[in-house]
C-alpha cells in the first residue's frame, strides 16, 4: 500500500485533528519523540510519525512498516504502511486490546469483544460518524472487524526479528505486543527436517549432499534426534562416518548415540573408530565399551549420555543449541534476538544463574558466553552488556582481572576509549591488591602477557584518537606491567610496546 492517506493527513488540518481525536493517531506528537530513546535491533532507521495519548508512538521502517511502541516497553508491527496503520486505527479504535486475538477464534468472539470495547469509548466521545467520515476522506474501503483483527495478527506476528525495538541506553528489549512467534528452534529445524526425510527416501544426491555439507548435517542430526524411527540405522552411521570431519562436535556424540541405542554390537567397530578419530573425540566420547561389549553394555552407555546431554524434548536443550544452528545457517537476525531476550531475562532476575547443586554460587559462565556470541555476532553494545555484568560478578582477584582485560578489549573495540582506560585501571588495582592468591603467578603466565598486549594496544588507539596525554600516563603503565612479566611473556610484547613508544612519540 502507498501512504497516500498520510500525504491527506498532513494536507488537511481537519482531517489531522480526526485522525487525532477520537482515533489517537496524533501526528503533532511526532515532535515530541517517543519517551525515551530506541533503536532497532537491526540496527534499521527509524521515523517517528506519530503518537498517541497514552505515550505510544508510531515509527516508520525501513520498508514502510509501522512499528508501534507504548510507554511501558512493548512494542510491535501493526501495518505494512502507514496508510494500513490508519485504517486498522480507524476500523479498531481499541486495536490494543485485541493484540491476542486470532482469525482462528470465533468470529463471535471477535465481533463481541470489539463490540464491547467500542460500547465503552461511545459512552465518552462518538465514533461512528466520525469512523465513515475519515474513511471516506480518506479512500478507505470498510472493512470487517474480523478482517482488521487478522491483519492485526499478521502483522504483529513479523515483529521478529527485523523490528526488535531496544531502548538505546540499556540495550533491553520492548517486550512483544500480542503472540509470541514460533519457538526458535522450529525455523533452525526445518531444513533439518526436510533432509531428513530425503534421507529416509533413500534420495541418493541427498545422502551424498546432506553428509558433506557440515552445517546441513549437524541440523539434519538434530532433527534425528527429536524424530526417531527404527529405520534409521543405516543413514545415522553414514551421517556419523562424516561428521568426524569436524572432530569432537556435539552433533558427533549425538550420532554415537542414536547409532549406540539400537544396541547392535557391530557397530561397535564403526564407534571405537569414531572414537579414536583423535584426542578430543576420544575424550568427548569417553567410557565407551570396548570390544566384547553386549548390546546391554552398549545401550547403558548410550542412554547414560543421552539422558544427560540431549532427550527428545526440543524445548529442553539450551538456547544455545538453537542460536549457534540459527547463526550457522544465517538466521543471524533470530540468532541476536533470543540472545538479547535470554541477557534481558538474566538482568530481570540474575538468580538464573545460581547453581541448584550450590545455590550461593553462581555459574557466571552463561554470561561470558553470551558475550562472546554477541560478539561473533558483530553486535558490540550487547557483548559489552554482557561482559559488564559478567565482571561485575566476578569473585576472585584472577576472575576480576581477566573478566575486567576483556571488557576493555570490547570498549577499545567499540571506541569507548575513556571507559576502555577504566577497565584496565581496574585490572590494575586487581593486580597490586588481590585479595587472595590467584593471581600470585600473573607475571609468568599467558593472562599477564594479554594484559600487557592490552595496555599498549588502547595506547595506541589514545594516540590515535588525539589523546596524547591519556596515551603517555597509560604508556607509563604499560611499561610497568611489562617490566613485571618473566622473560618469556615479555618477550611477546616487546615488539608492539617499542611501536606503541614510537607512536606516542610522534603524537608528542
Amino acid at each position: 500500500m502507498t501512504d497516500h492517506a498520510l500525504r491527506l493527513l498532513r494536507q488537511d488540518r481537519r482531517l489531522a485533528e480526526l485522525a487525532a481525536f477520537p482515533f489517537d493517531f496524533d501526528l503533532a506528537r511526532a515532535a515530541h519523540g517517543h519517551v525515551e530513546e530506541v533503536r532497532l535491533a537491526s540496527g534499521g532507521p527509524l521515523e517517528t510519525v506519530a503518537g498517541d495519548d497514552t505515550g505510544g508512538t508510531y515509527f516508520i521502517c525501513a520498508d514502510g512498516s509501522v512499528l508501534y511502541a507504548d510507554s511501558e516497553g512493548a512494542a510491535g508491527i501493526i501495518g505494512s504502511s502507514v496508510d494500513e496503520t490508519l485504517e486498522l486505527v480507524i476500523g479498531l479504535p481499541g486495536w490494543r486490546g485485541y493484540a491476542r486475538l486470532s482469525p482462528d477464534d470465533d468470529e463471535e468472539k471477535i465481533l463481541a469483544c470489539v463490540a464491547e470495547t467500542e460500547d465503552g469509548i461511545r459512552e465518552h466521545y462518538g465514533i461512528d460518524e466520525e469512523r465513515a467520515g475519515l474513511r471516506k476522506a480518506l479512500g478507505f474501503p470498510k472493512r470487517s472487524p474480523v478482517e482488521l483483527v487478522g491483519r492485526l495478527r499478521a502483522a504483529l506476528l513479523r515483529t521478529e526479528p527485523d523490528f526488535v525495538l531496544l531502548n538505546a541506553d540499556e540495550g533491553r528489549a520492548y517486550a512483544r505486543i500480542g503472540p509470541a512467534g514460533p519457538p526458535l528452534w522450529e525455523p533452525v529445524l526445518a531444513a533439518g527436517r526436510a533432509d531428513l526425510a530425503c534421507l529416509r527416501e533413500g534420495d541418493r544426491r541427498a545422502w551424498r549432499e546432506v553428509a558433506e555439507d557440515p552445517v546441513r548435517r549437524r541440523i539434519t542430526l538434530r532433527a534425528a534426534q527429536f524424530d526417531r524411527a527404527e529405520g534409521d540405522l543405516e543413514l545415522l552411521r553414514h551421517l556419523l562416518r562424516h561428521e568426524t570431519r569436524s572432530s569432537m562436535t556435539d552433533e558427533l556424540r549425538l550420532a554415537a548415540v542414536l547409532v549406540a541405542l539400537r544396541g547392535d554390537t557391530g557397530d561397535l567397530a564403526l564407534l571405537l573408530e569414531v572414537r579414536e578419530t583423535d584426542y578430543d573425540t576420544a575424550c568427548g566420547l569417553g567410557g565407551m565399551p570396548e570390544p566384547g561389549a553386549s548390546a546391554d553394555e552398549l545401550q547403558q552407555w548410550a542412554r547414560a549420555l543421552d539422558e544427560s546431554m540431549f532427550g527428545t524434548a526440543p524445548s529442553d536443550e539450551p538456547v544455545s543449541t538453537w542460536t549457534d544452528l540459527a547463526r550457522d545457517q544465517g538466521m543471524t537476525g533470530l540468532a541476536r534476538v533470543t540472545l538479547i531476550r535470554e541477557l534481558d531475562n538474566i538482568f530481570m532476575d540474575q538468580s538464573r544463574l545460581r547453581r541448584p547443586e550450590a545455590p550461593h554460587n553462581l555459574a557466571t559462565a552463561l554470561l561470558s558466553g553470551l558475550a562472546r556470541d554477541f560478539e561473533e555476532l558483530g553486535d558490540l553494545p550487547q557483548a559489552l552488556r554482557a561482559q559488564r555484568l559478567y565482571a561485575a560478578l566476578q569473585e576472585t582477584a584472577w576472575d576480576r582481572a581477566s573478566a575486567r582485560h576483556t571488557l576493555a578489549r570490547l570498549e577499545r573495540e567499540a571506541g569507548q576509549l575513556p571507559q576502555a582506560a577504566d577497565s584496565l585501571a581496574a585490572v590494575r588495582d586487581a593486580l597490586a591488591t588481590p585479595g587472595d592468591d590467584s593471581l600470585r603467578h600473573w607475571q609468568q603466565v599467558n593472562l599477564g602477557r594479554f594484559i600487557a598486549e592490552e595496555h599498549y594496544r588502547l595506547t595506541l588507539a589514545l594516540a590515535d584518537a588525539g589523546r596524547p596525554e591519556e596515551a603517555r600516563a597509560l604508556l607509563t603503565a604499560s611499561d610497568a606491567i611489562l617490566g613485571e612479566l618473566s622473560e618469556n611473556a615479555a618477550n611477546g610484547v616487546r615488539e608492539l610496546a617499542k611501536r606503541t613508544a614510537a607512536r606516542v612519540r610522534e603524537v608528542n
